[in-house]
């Protein structure tokens, strides 16, 4: 077998077997197949895409390349979820307890923020002493002892996906959608899960910005879940505006604390309900969605939600006190308000801008090797809809950078005031699988 011909190939359309996949991921993998024929495979498959026994190959491979989570071990249906990507996104702090309340065992591996987009991990390590590397051992006994558990992402799972991401990021085949499909389908394949709830978001602040490109991903995943033995869900979520109204590490622990406890933003809520809902379901707990939801809302009424978010907290060696006292969470030097300068209604916040500005604040990472600061971030003052007068505060800048002209400027230019309210879009899109 040769890697020109399997170029050659799909250079004409062709549909490559299993065999000539795996030989191109082990190969590229082991560093025996170079970068330029992996670039020519890489925009062939750009301009003539992949059937769906194709992309399920491909995820199947790259998960072969490394290692994968064994989590025989966890008595039960393991759920697992998995957002790609928004700003504001703290559904997974919000929906860990929620399920594990209903008695699903939820066994989460996640990764940290790079860009605008914050990390699971980033969060929750904003708790003090939170311990986001346990053992394995830890790992499955805190699932079967607490029915919950969340730890980062090993170094040697999926290194195929580490490799092809870092050379798509410079060859411009970032945005194909089986390559995306297979990047995020194989992490959670390799991670262990019976069950995969994907919150597919949609939007100014998401990757997919049209909800056509968004539903063909989906698809593309729900089938690749399919085919490869896995439940799989995909919920299409708006993210034309940040999710809830915080943004940054500590900020969004706070945020998921306050809606764990009932005080929540509308469309925070409605996300998360709709996504542990559908957990619930894939795992076993109930068979209609509507049931779950009820059961969810009675969750964060009674204040059981709660109670679960401190467990997690304090069996990862986290101090447990923050869930009831957020004020024990880090807090920035610096607050500077960001004012309208017009009278009208907010039209539209551009997600992707509030979510520069809090990277440039320090709350997000423009390099894999920057730290984040905890406490940096952003609180929405003024949302989508909401009325606005001349001087009020549309937004408030945390930081404890001394030079922030940069970030005032984005989140300035991030909030659109006119004269007529918008029209309003709802919080769940779709749902597919």
């Amino acid at each position: 077998m040769r890697m020109l011909d399997i170029i050659q190939n799909k250079k004409h359309g062709m549909e490559l077997s299993a065999e000539e996949i795996d030989f191109f991921v082990q190969g590229y993998t082991s560093g025996e197949i170079p970068d330029y024929q992996a670039s020519a495979l890489l925009m062939a498959i750009w301009f003539k895409g992949m059937t769906e026994a194709e992309t399920s190959n491909l995820t199947k491979s790259m998960v072969g390349s490394g290692d994968t989570l064994d989590l025989s071990g966890i008595k039960g249906v393991k759920v697992d979820k998995h957002s790609t990507g928004g700003v504001g996104d703290k559904v997974s702090l919000v929906v860990i307890p929620l399920v594990a309340a209903l008695g699903i065992k939820v066994a989460k591996m996640s990764g940290r923020g790079l860009g605008h987009t914050g990390g699971t991990i980033d969060k929750l390590e904003s708790i003090p002493g939170f311990n986001t590397s346990i053992s394995m051992d830890q790992f499955i006994s805190n699932v079967n002892s607490h029915g919950m558990a969340i730890v980062g992402q090993t170094a040697n799972l999926v290194p195929a996906d580490k490799k092809l991401y870092a050379l798509r990021d410079v060859t411009a085949t970032v945005d194909s959608i089986p390559l995306i499909a297979s990047s995020i389908m194989s992490k959670k394949i390799a991670s262990g899960s019976d069950a995969i709830v994907l919150d597919v978001k949609v939007g100014s602040g998401a990757f997919m910005k049209t909800i056509e490109d968004a539903r063909t991903l989906a698809k593309a995943m729900v089938g690749i879940g399919k085919n490869l033995g896995r439940r799989t869900i995909a919920i299409l979520s708006n993210m034309d505006e940040p999710l809830g109204s915080e943004i940054g590490n500590a900020n969004e622990v706070k945020e998921a604390i306050l809606t764990l406890r009932g005080e929540a933003e509308p469309d925070l809520i409605n996300v998360a309900c709709a996504i542990a809902a559908q957990m619930a379901v894939a795992g076993g707990a109930f068979t209609d969605v509507r049931e779950a939801e009820k059961a969810v809302m009675e969750l964060v009424t009674s204040g059981k939600a709660v109670e679960k978010l401190a467990e997690l907290v304090e069996i990862q060696g986290g101090d447990k006190s923050v869930i009831y006292d957020p004020e024990l969470l880090p807090k920035a030097g610096f607050t500077i308000p960001v004012i309208s300068e017009k009278t009208g209604y907010v039209h539209s916040i551009m997600a992707e801008e509030i979510g520069t500005a809090a990277m440039l604040l320090g709350a997000g990472r423009e390099t894999k090797e920057d730290k984040v600061d905890h406490a940096a971030g952003i609180t929405l003052k003024k949302k989508v809809g909401d009325r606005v007068e001349k001087g009020d505060v549309l937004c408030v800048l945390m930081t404890n950078r001394e030079n922030h002209d940069a970030a005032l400027l984005k989140a300035h230019e991030a909030y659109v005031v006119t004269e007529a309210p918008p029209e309003k879009v709802p919080y769940i899109l779709d749902v597919i699988g």
